[in-house]
């Protein structure tokens, strides 16, 4: 199973607000990673759920909480109180791949466990408290670029 972390990261690191919003909207962006992240599961913090307000369709969506009592009205989500309890259960369940979605926290705890990574990375600077975590680029091979008007995504493998 691959795992791979997706992002849009401003200039300046940052990747969202302490509330768990996006401080952009760049709706070539979001067609990018839903199109991306389609029929996939999909794992981020509960900041991040929060944020959304609703699971994300045609994807399990998977919560990482450390909180044992959490849970939400829907039937469609999972909720793990650790990322690698969360890989497990997708390789258990067989899927090929698994995106970790955001944000930083869960960033920080995934980016030495996935195998891939495919980032955004947005022309300018934007506010926010949320920076995506620093990272060896030595270990990392960037296998294909694609040039959009306000950012270039990069997709990484580990070498």
């Amino acid at each position: 199973m691959r795992k791979i972390i997706i992002s849009a990261v401003a200039k300046n690191n940052v990747i969202g607000k302490s509330n768990g919003e996006l401080p952009w909207h760049i709706s070539e962006e979001f067609k990018h990673f839903k199109e991306t992240t389609l029929g996939s599961p999909i794992i981020m913090g509960r900041k991040s759920f929060d944020a959304l307000g609703k699971p994300l369709p045609k994807r399990e969506n998977i919560i990482i909480s450390k909180n044992k009592e959490l849970s939400y009205p829907f039937a469609d989500i999972k909720i793990f109180n650790n990322l690698i309890d969360a890989f497990r259960h997708c390789k258990n369940k067989n899927y090929e791949k698994v995106f970790v979605i955001g944000g930083g926290q869960i960033y920080s705890q995934a980016i030495d466990l996935v195998d891939e990574m495919i980032i955004s990375k947005l022309n300018f600077d934007a506010e926010g408290e949320v920076y995506f975590p620093k990272y060896d680029e030595n270990n990392w091979e960037i296998v294909k670029r694609d040039k959009k008007e306000q950012f270039e995504i990069f997709w990484y493998k580990r070498k």
